[in-house]
């Protein structure tokens, strides 16, 4: 059984070694700095605008997003220009979207507190003219810390104190269930009481959804787990639609070409495989958009059949 990021008995690749590998990393490449206004990739989508914001990137060994690819194989699979062998960088795309008098921000980022190449989402939304107490709905996909940890300043308030938050009822009750630290183990139990912190925080204000449900009008919640238990991705109306996903794809050759390959980051590998393959299945034969959160920014594209897998083509 393939050793993964919530529940493997044996992980060798901890979140103090993350830490210290990014800050080693961080120092020989620049620091990613926030878009401007005018660099903001933006579309409509139907009755949503869609601004594309950065909270910069996580670099993990590719080795852990793909723990059972020949070696040959993975080393093609990284020759792309986003990614330094052995290390990937993965871009944290966050959608705002604007819907009627809704401004939505998906996800928040992972603040200060996770790897020091992310953090950038406050910046990101002064540089595009955004106030962040204008923000209406916060929506959390996953609540792994570069999806989450944005959540509070550094004096444990609310980043968007005028928001309403949506979460999914199982991440919810998997995540705040008193007994979750003794599920994972001993290397990652320090992310949980951080991690019930930040949820604590928008528990009076917190909606639990479920797949199905709409956030509002031609924004709806599909299931995509495996990632974590929770997991969900967004459907949105309009155009020939527009599939966002967090976690269930999160790289551009390894998740589309190699959808098998394990995925250290994935709770369960066995359904986040099967959500891999069937929602690239559906995204390619129904032509969908998509919004990728760690793809290459904006990570905005599409996905078709290539050889019996996938291949991800870049919207233009």
């Amino acid at each position: 059984m393939k050793q993964h990021f919530l529940s493997a008995p044996k992980v060798i690749f901890n979140r103090r070694q993350l830490l210290a590998g990014s800050a080693a990393v961080a120092a020989l490449v620049a620091m990613p700095g926030p878009l401007s206004a005018s660099d903001a990739y933006r579309f409509r989508n139907g009755a949503f605008d869609v601004t594309v914001l950065s909270d910069g990137e996580m670099i993990v060994p590719g080795s852990f997003i793909a723990q059972d690819a020949p070696p040959s194989q993975l080393k093609e699979a990284l020759s792309d220009p986003e990614a330094t062998n052995p290390m990937v960088h993965l871009k944290t795309n966050i959608p705002l979207i604007r819907h009627g008098s809704d401004l939505i921000l998906v996800d928040v980022g992972a603040g200060s507190k996770f790897q020091p190449t992310e953090g950038l989402l406050l910046s990101a939304l002064r540089a595009s003219g955004i106030d962040r107490s204008s923000i209406t709905k916060v929506i959390i996909t996953h609540a792994h810390p570069d999806h989450l940890w944005g959540m509070l300043d550094s004096d444990q308030r609310l980043n968007f104190p005028n928001a309403s938050y949506y979460v999914g009822a199982s991440e919810w009750t998997f995540w705040t269930a008193p007994d979750v630290a003794s599920r994972l183990p001993q290397d990652f139990r320090s992310v949980v009481a951080e991690t019930q912190q930040n949820l604590s925080a928008i528990k009076e204000r917190m909606t639990l959804v479920k797949p199905g449900d709409d956030i509002v009008s031609g924004m709806r919640v599909i299931e995509t787990p495996g990632h974590t238990p929770g997991h969900f991705s967004l459907e949105l109306d309009g155009g020939d639609g527009l599939i966002i996903t967090a976690d269930a794809v999160s790289h551009g050759v390894i998740s589309f070409k190699y959808p098998t390959w394990h995925n250290g980051f994935d709770f369960d590998s066995g359904v986040a495989i099967r959500t891999r393959k069937a929602l690239l299945d559906r995204i390619s034969k129904e032509k969908t958009k998509l919004l990728v959160y760690h793809l290459p920014y904006p990570g905005v594209g599409y996905a078709e059949v290539d050889a019996g897998a996938f291949r991800y083509l870049a919207a233009g």
